[in-house]
């Protein structure tokens, strides 16, 4: 089975998962409780997902399309997300969304080493 057709089928699901938390997130972020499983389900699944432009970059750029829809003035003169501090910390954890997607398609081989080097001359022995 080639990969070639699969990828972007990939990030088709990536795209409507991250739709359909968003959409979730966006409709219960008046309540405590709707506001953190929605912080958390989105941050869990951030985690779980490899970045790169196939997963987590669509999935972050379909939940922030959710929340830039619902943030726009409906027809009747209100808005969907409320300008509260839940709806602003909504507005914030957006973009964070949006920012760990894009911070997904850097390389790990970039990041500097995590483990100090041994100092020249030191020996991996203690006994002496």
């Amino acid at each position: 089975m080639r990969a070639g057709p699969v990828r972007p089928l990939v990030a088709l699901a990536c795209l409507l998962l991250g739709a359909g938390v968003g959409l979730a997130t966006v409709l219960l972020h008046g309540y405590g409780w709707g506001l953190g499983l929605g912080i958390a389900a989105t941050t869990a699944t951030l985690v779980a997902l490899p970045g790169g432009w196939w997963r987590r970059l669509p999935f972050a750029l379909g939940w922030t399309a959710m929340l830039g829809v619902a943030s726009v003035q409906r027809p009747e003169g209100d808005y969907v997300v409320s300008s509260d501090a839940s709806g602003y910390l909504l507005l914030a954890f957006g973009a964070v969304v949006l920012a760990s997607g894009f911070l997904g398609l850097l390389s790990r081989s970039a990041a500097p080493s995590a483990a100090p080097s041994a100092a020249p001359g030191a020996t991996e022995n203690a006994d002496g």
